[in-house]
């Protein structure tokens, strides 16, 4: 089971234990109510199995046939041996033999299957950081993700739109809507409308946007910056809700 499954999966489970409902399961997910529904009936009948794509384990339809796949090896081998594509990778190789042999091969499909054989080395990039995933909060209340997201909600069939989202990070379950702008006033009214339907949250998990960033300033060119904080900084700190900000990529600990 992939990882796109995995997350699908538990969505579904959580619309089951009635921690979200099917419509915050839908936009979760970028799917429609009606597939959600499709897929909780298939949960019931087949288990956690009913996530996976319905075609997994079948051949595909545009699958090259055998004989081509191996008479592109036999061919890539010869012109290698004979040092004719003595520096070739499998972009030119691919090229080479669509040119000379008529034999439309994408470079993908060529170079997984070179590597296969053991005719094409893969080349190895340098170590990259791995990426650790903060790990959940255990209960329900302890942090709120709060988040706008800008996209072309409407497909372009109306004003431009955010939303403003609040998901409970033990359990998922979600408070969000849609505004005109994403502004201090509209931001403090999802806040409102969050503690007046779940309650007070412990914290809040935001990124480094300025309706939240408390922002140094001077009072005078001698003096050291003090702290202002935002209307919205003010209003966590009269609720006793803890703002927690995202970090950048400099500000990670290495």
């Amino acid at each position: 089971m992939g990882t796109k499954e995995r997350d699908r999966l538990k969505v579904l489970h959580e619309v089951r234990r009635r921690h979200i409902t099917q419509k915050q399961a839908a936009m979760e997910l970028g799917l429609s109510a009606r597939w959600v529904r499709k897929l909780l009936v298939r949960l019931r009948t087949q288990g956690d199995k009913a996530v996976r794509h319905g075609l997994r384990g079948r051949a595909s339809n545009r699958k090259t046939p055998e004989a081509v796949k191996q008479r592109v090896l036999e061919l890539y081998q010869e012109k290698k041996q004979a040092k004719l594509w003595h520096d070739y990778g499998p972009t030119l190789a691919a090229e080479e033999l669509a040119e000379d042999y008529g034999i439309l091969i994408s470079r993908e499909s060529l170079r997984k299957w070179l590597i296969d054989a053991e005719l094409w080395r893969v080349r190895r990039r340098g170590v990259q950081r791995a990426h650790v995933w903060r790990a959940r909060r255990a209960r329900y209340g302890e942090l709120v993700q709060w988040d706008t997201s800008e996209h072309d909600w409407l497909e372009g069939r109306g004003e431009k739109l955010y939303l403003i989202s609040m998901i409970d990070d033990a359990t998922s379950r979600m408070r969000a809507g849609f505004v005109r702008h994403d502004s201090t006033e509209e931001n403090l009214r999802q806040l409102r409308g969050y503690v007046e339907q779940h309650g007070r949250p412990v914290a809040v998990y935001t990124d480094k946007a300025s309706l939240f960033q408390v922002a140094p300033r001077a009072i005078h060119h001698r003096d050291a910056p003090v702290e202002q904080p935002t209307q919205i900084g003010r209003a966590l700190k009269e609720l006793n809700i803890e703002w927690i900000a995202a970090l950048t990529a400099s500000q990670r600990p290495h």
